[in-house]
């Protein structure tokens, strides 16, 4: 008797265990730490008129309510696949014409729609416009980079 005691305590523990296991293992991944804020910048940018624009990351994500796949995405077949939780990388991987050799004035049509500028200006502004709130006009995103005189 005293055995059968022992075996269904074990048993419910080893459930036990497990359930908290699988609950971590599922979870843990959903948990991602996101920078507070990052300087959205580009070498191929001139630098002769406005500093890089910080985005408040933090800010967008929890008080904004921002969902993570309005920015970032991955395409396969005209849908954004990237899921919360993957990897992301640096928005200059894909979206930059100067890694071509060329300067936006001179991309196709198809490479101005890939440009870091058109992305970063059209889903920013895009979404500030639509939702009617944000800035919408250079330096209020870049400060103003001082003219010698």
């Amino acid at each position: 008797m005293r055995e059968k005691t022992h075996l269904k305590k074990g048993l419910s523990l080893l459930a036990v265990s497990v359930a908290v296991v699988f609950l971590w293992v599922t979870f843990s991944g959903a948990v991602v730490e996101c920078p507070d804020d990052i300087m959205i910048n580009n070498d191929g940018w001139p630098k002769d008129k406005y500093e890089p624009a910080k985005l408040s990351h933090k800010k967008h994500a929890t008080e904004y309510k921002v969902q993570c796949a309005d920015c970032h995405h991955v395409y396969k077949d005209g849908k954004n696949v990237w899921e919360k939780g993957q990897a992301v990388q640096k928005c200059s991987e894909c979206h930059n014409v100067y890694k071509l050799g060329k300067d936006l004035r001179e991309a196709s049509e198809d490479e101005k729609k890939l440009s870091l500028y058109n992305a970063y200006h059209d889903n920013c502004k895009g979404c500030h416009k639509k939702e009617q709130k944000g800035p919408v006009k250079c330096a209020e995103c870049h400060a103003k980079i001082p003219t010698e005189k």
